[in-house]
């Protein structure tokens, strides 16, 4: 398969050679800008991408596209209609970031029960140089033993949360999903004051959108931790900063944000904001991780020319009247 990688970018440091195995011929590119995609992907049989949109009319104008593999879970990057009309497949890779997640988000509720970043900020400020004793304790230090983490989204990586946070002996809730119909688990609004750490791990869609707003948010215990490695856009930026500043919530350790890279600003940005910790959606980005993801594309490639495609987000086998 004659093929194109659109946006290698993160990916690049690691060896291709199983793609390029699998393909009679690759092209890639670190970045493509929206002006550069039409051309790129004319005349290839297979488009590999991660965040570059790909649109019905890029998909009209290159006939010859016959399968799609997106680098990432997330494949709102693609118009899969337009792709299922046109008998394109599309692939994404699956679970290949999960103990990456898990990890990153323990990091941050570690670093922000132990206040880890204030310490380390007073060291080198001079504070320990400075001290009447062996040590000093500006700054509350929190066990997670006995806490009660709260978990939005219990999907692969919800359950490996809550699998992490029993081996550190807190007890578990878990909310309904948003959007979703009634069930025997709580509420969001009847889980968040219960709770000493909330953390997100559902998709954006309509009913998740800006679901921990500032009336979420007023549920919480003032001692209440907020982490989300999940979409920015689940999180109403303007409230949490404000509930920071106003101290509604003890902090917050975010990966993601609405928008990404954050060009036109936001308000999380302010480095005056307390006890955030903020990171540039780095929770998935393990070298295991991204290394499982170029193996799920391979496999993901090999599986499509053995005429049983994995890993299959669109159907492009149902005809336009079936949609």
């Amino acid at each position: 398969m004659k093929a194109v990688f659109l946006d290698s970018e993160g990916l690049d440091e690691f060896l291709l050679d199983e793609l390029t195995g699998e393909c009679t011929a690759l092209q890639v590119f670190r970045t493509t800008s929206p002006e550069e995609v039409a051309n790129r992907i004319a005349g290839a049989e297979l488009v590999i991408l991660n965040k570059v949109p790909i649109s019905r009319d890029h998909l009209l104008a290159a006939p010859s596209v016959r399968l799609i593999c997106v680098v990432a879970t997330g494949t709102d990057v693609v118009e899969l209609l337009a792709a299922s009309e046109l008998g394109v497949t599309v692939c994404n890779c699956q679970a290949y970031g999960t103990d990456s997640v898990v990890q990153h988000v323990f990091a941050t509720i570690l670093a922000l029960h132990t206040n880890l970043l204030s310490y380390h900020g007073a060291v080198r400020a001079g504070h320990w140089q400075n001290a009447r004793q062996f040590c000093f304790l500006d700054y509350p230090i929190i066990e997670l033993k006995g806490k009660t983490i709260g978990i939005v989204g219990y999907g692969t990586l919800g359950r490996a949360i809550a699998d992490m946070a029993r081996a550190f002996g807190m007890k578990i809730m878990v909310a309904r999903r948003p959007g979703g119909p009634p069930d025997d688990r709580p509420t969001l609004a009847e889980m968040l004051p219960e709770i000493d750490i909330l953390t997100l791990h559902c998709p954006l869609t309509d009913y998740s959108r800006n679901l921990i707003d500032g009336s979420a948010i007023a549920l919480m215990k003032p001692s209440a931790f907020l982490v989300n490695a999940a979409r920015g856009g689940i999180v109403d930026e303007v409230a949490l900063a404000e509930a920071l500043r106003s101290g509604k919530i003890a902090g917050a350790a975010i990966d993601v944000l609405s928008s990404e890279p954050p060009r036109l600003g936001n308000p999380l940005l302010d480095p005056h904001l307390p006890n955030l910790i903020l990171t540039p959606h780095i929770a998935w980005a393990s070298r295991e991780a991204r290394q499982r993801i170029l193996d799920q594309t391979a496999e993901n490639i090999r599986a499509f020319k053995e005429g049983a495609p994995i890993r299959v987000v669109n159907d492009p086998s149902r005809e336009c009247g079936d949609m």
